[in-house]
């Protein structure tokens, strides 16, 4: 229940998940992140931080390849009625045109375990890795590589099919894009506006054509991505600021989602930041509470970005929110105000259907490493035992009875 014990009610077939990555949690892989991982230039840059280079190599991760089981049974503690992971295209395809018979099927006994328990399973297609041979041949900046990811959707979905009515085919374009194409830091660590042009425009053609495939196979699928918008709010009634802050949601929030707005059947939010616009982006703000990677939490934010999807006319499904929060000091808190903000949209008329807190279990974060807690469980890395924060009770009270 909200403050003053106001109980707030969410629509019918509300879809109540968490979000996960394959590479981020299921270990034993290898693609151009693991690679990365190990690479010189990686350890030499965490040994001059003197950071000890096993916390940020992925390696088992936290095992769920093998402990599957483990996570569904956390699902089934929770209440949730959805889940969304992601495939492995490494795992799936690693030799060019050669399918893995083994990993497709185990694929598909996952998601038939997920059902088997009442559990919508949502598969994300492309959560950021890519095979070795993929890599080699130049990723995202290959224009081929779109025809490439249309068979990889293609096989999959035909595989999958009977069990899978939601598809994610890419998870934050715009992220992936700048922070390896323009920041630098994740690979292929490359700092140019002609590679970052090219690979969104790739990556917005590699979702098109996904998009057909997946419709061909069955037209009942649905298709969307998982996009990642800001909140960026205009500091007083300057209009210079009213100016950044509309170029700002057209380069960030809105191109993308433009340019395939007629190739979606669904908008999937991941929402984390909000951005002060005061002459400039990213101006000081008090946030109150921060996340242990000092990321402001500013649930209000969510609210305003939904409204900003009204205009697509499509159905939104929270894809991904959530913190990293090692002692679980603000979870409960920000998942019942992102909540109410989410309950406030939707009486604004926004169609949000669905919510899926990241994250399920503690993740490999990616350049961070294993030290980020964004898990409602907490997961042992010696042992892969799963442990429930108490806000993983919090949030099973919410799944079970749709409400806050």
């Amino acid at each position: 229940m909200t403050a003053g014990g106001t109980e707030l009610k969410f629509p019918s077939k509300f879809f109540w998940g968490c979000a996960t990555s394959a590479h981020q949690i299921e270990g034993g892989l290898l693609n151009d992140w693991t690679e990365w991982e190990k690479s010189p230039g990686r350890l030499a840059d965490l040994k001059e931080k003197q950071e000890d280079p096993l916390d940020f190599i992925s390696g088992s991760a936290a095992n769920s390849f093998v402990e599957n089981n483990a996570d569904i049974s956390c699902l089934k503690d929770l209440g949730a009625n959805a889940y969304r992971f992601s495939v492995d295209w490494s795992r799936l395809e690693p030799q060019e045109g050669q399918f893995s018979e083994e990993a497709l099927q185990y694929y598909k006994e996952f998601v038939k375990k997920l059902r088997a328990h009442r559990i919508e399973p949502f598969v994300t297609l492309w959560h950021w890795p890519l095979p070795l041979w993929l890599r080699d041949k130049g990723g995202w900046e290959n224009r081929q590589t779109v025809a490439y990811f249309r068979r990889f959707a293609g096989r999959i979905a035909s595989y999958l099919d009977e069990e899978v009515n939601f598809w994610v085919t890419l998870n934050e374009p715009l992220v992936y894009a700048s922070q390896s194409y323009l920041a630098g830091e994740w690979p292929p660590n490359k700092k140019s506006y002609l590679s970052l042009w090219r690979v969104i425009n790739n990556l917005a053609a590699g979702h098109r054509a996904a998009y057909r495939a997946l419709k061909g196979i069955n037209g009942a699928n649905q298709v969307g991505i998982a996009k990642h918008n800001i909140y960026f709010e205009a500091a007083r009634g300057a209009g210079v600021n009213k100016f950044l802050k509309r170029a700002a949601d057209w380069w960030w929030n809105e191109r993308f989602l433009n340019k395939i707005k007629r190739q979606q059947d669904f908008i999937g939010l991941n929402y984390y930041f909000h951005n002060l616009v005061d002459y400039g982006f990213g101006r000081p703000f008090d946030y109150g509470k921060r996340s242990d990677l000092a990321w402001g939490l500013y649930p209000e934010g969510i609210y305003h970005v939904l409204r900003g999807l009204q205009r697509y006319d499509k159905p939104v499904y929270i894809t991904e929110n959530g913190l990293a929060d090692r002692g679980d000091q603000h979870r409960a808190w920000y998942i019942t105000e992102i909540l109410k903000n989410v309950h406030k949209a939707i009486g604004c008329g926004v169609p949000v259907k669905g919510y899926f807190h990241w994250s399920l279990i503690d993740n490999f974060e990616w350049a961070q490493g294993f030290r980020p807690r964004f898990g409602l469980y907490e997961i042992n890395y010696q042992t892969f035992e799963r442990r429930p924060r108490p806000s993983a009770s919090f949030y099973a009270d919410i799944c079970r009875y749709n409400r806050i």
